[in-house]
């Protein structure tokens, strides 16, 4: 083999392996990112809470709480064909746990999965947002013309009303972006198609209102039902 030969190989090697190092950092990313704001609570990445009696006292479930706008946003990617709808906003007594629910919808021909991240405004406000449950970082699965409702769990630490620092904060936004997950993705939650609706709950709308009442020791929960989903987008392949 010549040097020439030898060259070309060792450029060769070094272009896959460059190649490899970048697929992998494309699919990590998004894991790596949650768990970097996680720790850091870098771009508004609220904290994870254990529950939402913990941050009151007996006292405190029974006295009247801050109340505080939580508005909900929800944002897709330019690859993502799906309709991505919001709940609507809901004024929160602070350190209430609350349950909303976003939908998804899938109106191309074709499987689309999407995974989603999050983010909470105001940023400086994002660790008193305490988030118990939610879709985010998750890999979904939509058949053609399938629908998915998708709740998320959460409470506002009553220690912000104390904070003097922030004391300019009257709202809330948590914002979600669903972008096209990886082809690989064949192994996520698979949704039935729209043939399967009925065997879907969807919360109805006088519901909106309802509160769900925990346990003595917590605070009572709100429930937001999903808005109605958008115009269908444009088909295109996944």
């Amino acid at each position: 083999m010549s040097e020439l030969e030898r060259s070309n190989r060792r450029i060769l090697v070094s272009c896959l392996m460059a190649a490899g190092l970048m697929l992998g950092a494309a699919y990590a990313a998004v894991p790596l990112y949650d768990l970097f704001c996680r720790v850091t609570g870098y771009g508004g990445t609220p904290q994870i809470g254990a529950a939402a009696a913990g941050k009151l006292t007996p006292a405190d479930v029974h006295a009247p709480q801050p109340v505080i706008r939580v508005r909900f946003d929800a944002n897709l990617h330019r690859d993502m064909p799906w309709v991505f709808t919001p709940p609507q906003g809901m004024d929160l007594p602070m350190g209430e746990m609350a349950f909303a629910y976003y939908r998804a919808h899938n109106p191309t021909d074709e499987p689309v999965v999407g995974v989603a991240s999050f983010n909470v405004e105001p940023q400086k406000a994002a660790t008193y947002f305490n988030k118990l449950a939610c879709f985010c970082f998750e890999k979904h699965t939509l058949a053609p013309g399938a629908s998915l409702d998708m709740p998320v769990t959460f409470f506002v630490d009553p220690a912000l009303s104390e904070d003097a620092a922030m004391d300019d904060v009257r709202e809330f936004v948590l914002s979600y972006t669903f972008f096209v997950a990886p082809a690989e993705a064949a192994d996520a939650r698979f949704v039935a198609p729209a043939e399967a609706a009925d065997a879907r709950f969807i919360a109805p709308a006088e519901a909106a209102d309802a509160r769900l009442v925990a346990p003595a020791e917590a605070a009572a929960a709100h429930f937001v039902a999903p808005a109605e989903a958008s115009a269908a987008r444009s088909e295109r392949d996944s």
